[in-house]
């Protein structure tokens, strides 16, 4: 067992569960910050950017990105299409310990691992653009109703880094819609663009979490949870890994052939058009 009966209990509670140390940092986390490390030297040697790279080290793993994207933007999409294809990522991704835990909180599920759903954030200081708003998961990735955020940092989150808000118990009252061209989520992109009906009263109802957490740790998220990126308001990018577990055996999930959203090319309208307001 990994959790006790009182973990469960939270996070049905509130659709959200901090663990502390759940990953081996040495064996399971700085393989990946390593990995990142070299990507973002070979960045630097492809295009003769002005900087000498540090030795590795697990807290400043991601030296020499800052002066990468400010000489071309562009720079940082490259990094962040190719550390997701990291191999010790793919190895934390698909960890035993994470479907130990899905079989945990829904008893007698079949879990899912959501092909495309998973990948490495990076948010960059003062930056708006693709910076995630208030959302549920289910409505950005579809496949199941009852699924499962894993959320793990790679480095250490601070007040100034913005660590991820959370709406506690938010779960509980299920699908929620969603307006598609509203003028204040414009010039943000896909699913970035939708905006939750009656957030403000969902926000000010159920009260906002942000919970501080290191390399190493877990937070978990109910596919039903309202939550959203902190704003990065420090001197560092912010560092975390996403992926998502789903219930193959949750009735919703089998009526739509555990079909994903956004990073599947699927519109959420085809799927669930009564979750959409023009």
């Amino acid at each position: 067992m990994i959790l006790t009966e009182q973990q469960k209990k939270e996070f049905n509670e509130n659709g959200l569960l901090v663990i502390p140390n759940f990953y081996d940092v040495k064996a399971d986390v700085e393989p990946i910050q390593y990995g990142i490390w070299k990507i973002i030297g070979l960045l630097i040697k492809k295009y003769s950017i002005a900087v000498v790279q540090m030795p590795f080290a697990s807290d400043t793993f991601d030296f020499g990105y800052q002066q990468l994207i400010a000489a071309d933007r562009r720079f940082g999409g490259e990094v962040y299409d190719a550390v997701k294809q990291i191999p010790a990522f793919m190895r934390l991704v698909t960890h035993s310990k994470n479907e130990d835990l899905m079989h945990e909180l829904r008893k007698d599920s079949l879990p899912g691992l959501a092909a495309g759903g998973y990948g490495i954030r990076i948010d960059n200081p003062n930056e708006e653009k693709f910076r995630s708003l208030w959302h549920y998961e289910y409505r950005d990735q579809l496949r199941s109703v009852d699924g499962v955020v894993f959320w793990s940092p790679l480095v250490a989150i601070t007040q100034e880094l913005g660590p991820v808000q959370i709406c506690p118990g938010s779960h509980k009252d299920g699908l929620r819609r969603s307006y598609i061209n509203d003028p204040e989520m414009s010039g943000k992109p896909g699913a970035y663009g939708l905006k939750i009906e009656n957030e403000e009263e969902i926000i000010s109802n159920y009260g906002v979490v942000s919970p501080l957490s290191n390399p190493g740790d877990l937070v978990l998220m109910d596919f039903l949870t309202i939550h959203s990126s902190g704003k990065n308001i420090g001197d560092r990018s912010r560092w975390s890994m996403q992926f998502r577990y789903f219930n193959f055996s949750h009735p919703s999930g089998i009526k739509i052939d555990w079909k994903g959203c956004v990073a599947n090319g699927v519109q959420l309208k085809d799927v669930h058009p009564e979750l959409i307001i023009e």
